[in-house]
């Protein structure tokens, strides 16, 4: 009996021993990958001490950060795509889906370090910050869990000025610290952060350093012609309201805006005013003559005195196509030619960015020269102006691409975003009879 109690002793101190072992070496490791984690985090912290995070703005301003997460947008293009009616919003910059696999068959045609710099730059603008954190971003978008904001509450009232460089664009310029940047002659004191007014916040420039293909001179305060005199981007990007900025105090007369920055494609957004909806729309204009062989002449592809080029705020990935079709008197096709007009992804960023296809204020010329059967005789050419938001990509890029994401799921939501997003959508059309 007594042996049989030592030995029932030994089991249970053995035991405990065990127990103590087990619990020191989980601590050990626990500890290891606190550590591991905390040490891979210094970076996010180190960009997060300058462009603090917009859930901390929205304490006091959680209006405006409803809006610029879309929190109060829920609609299936938003929840899918992270946009709404084509226009990306600014609080998804980094996590939309759309960006993540543009950028990523991008990377696919292996541009330099400063080509990803220069990719990040206003999608996330605290790289012009910390530019030494470019590959870390890319590599936690590709992973679909970006840790940094990409374009927060500080992204934008951060910048001081704006100037045009070598490196440009972007063109606007960030001033590290504190102190916080707005359109408010009389800013409200608080406890949280310094305050004052900056005239960049009521200047068209401000919103052209990034999106530097909408207007003529990116530099330029405001929109000229006759019809915007006085007019900025965020008159019509920026729904004009009145109320309080925060939600807890303030002018509750103060003339504030939305901030969704959505596009003018919403329905009844440019119906306010006919004539510019008019002037913005682009339209086609042909000149051409035909012969018993041929059917040639111009193609006038133009927007009115709007100094904006259509559509949508991306300045690089558009993609335009004209397609020129010849029929007879019965309206059968004789010949069709389409030309395409956008940089590939193997042209992106590569060197000066070009103008667009389109650019408010100007006329492009496309010539044409379609081929007509023997025998047939040409009574009609007809243009049909369309765009797509990104490139298509080769079938051998868009396979490299879709064999370097980990599951099915992956491929297809790619898939459907190529689908979606290459997709000619009609802008206007013009038919001339001979």
């Amino acid at each position: 009996m007594l042996g049989r109690t030592l030995s029932g002793q030994r089991m249970v101190a053995g035991f405990f021993v065990l127990i103590v072992c087990v619990t020191a070496l989980y601590h050990d490791l626990a500890s290891a990958q606190k550590a591991d984690v905390s040490g891979s985090d210094d970076w996010v912290a180190e960009i997060e001490k300058i462009f603090i995070r917009s859930e901390d703005c929205k304490q006091c301003h959680d209006r405006h950060y409803e809006e610029w997460k879309g929190a109060r947008e829920q609609t299936p293009d938003l929840k899918t795509f992270g946009r709404v009616d084509a226009a990306l919003l600014h609080g998804t910059s980094l996590e939309s889906p759309v960006f993540r696999t543009v950028l990523g068959i991008w990377l696919q045609t292996h541009p330099t370090a400063d080509e990803r710099r220069r990719c990040l730059a206003c999608h996330v603008p605290s790289t012009t910050v910390f530019p030494q954190h470019v590959e870390k971003i890319v590599a936690q978008v590709l992973s679909g869990k970006p840790q940094v904001e990409g374009i927060g509450c500080a992204s934008c009232h951060l910048i001081k000025q704006v100037e045009q460089t070598p490196d440009s664009p972007p063109s606007f310029k960030i001033e590290p610290g504190k102190m916080i940047y707005g359109p408010y002659a009389n800013p409200e004191e608080n406890l949280v952060h310094p305050t004052t007014q900056s005239e960049l916040f009521r200047g068209a420039n401000f919103c052209a350093s990034c999106h530097f293909d909408k207007v003529k001179d990116v530099m330029q305060k405001d929109l000229a012609g006759e019809i915007l005199q006085g007019t900025i981007c965020q008159d019509c990007h920026m729904e004009p309201s009145t109320g309080s900025s925060t939600s807890k105090r303030g002018a509750m007369t103060r003339a504030i805006g939305r901030h969704w920055f959505r596009g003018v494609v919403v329905s009844g957004t440019m119906l306010k005013n006919r004539n510019l909806q008019a002037e913005w729309m682009p339209r086609v204009d042909l000149e051409a003559s035909k012969s018993a062989s041929a059917v040639e002449g111009t193609a006038l592809v133009r927007i009115g005195s709007l100094p904006h080029s259509f559509p949508d705020g991306d300045p690089v990935l558009k993609q335009f196509s004209l397609i020129l079709t010849a029929k007879d008197v019965q309206g059968k096709v004789l010949k069709e030619e389409t030309k395409q007009f956008g940089l590939p992804y193997d042209k992106i960023l590569r060197g000066p960015i070009p103008d667009p296809f389109i650019k408010g204020g100007h006329t492009r010329k496309v010539p044409f020269s379609l081929a007509i059967p023997p025998g047939s005789t040409a009574a009609s050419i007809e243009a049909v102006l369309n765009y797509a938001l990104i490139p298509m990509p080769e079938p051998a890029l868009k396979e490299k691409y879709l064999a370097t994401l980990a599951t099915d799921k992956e491929r297809e939501s790619a898939k459907q975003i190529f689908d979606e997003y290459t997709q000619p959508r009609f802008l206007t059309y013009r038919a001339k009879s001979f």
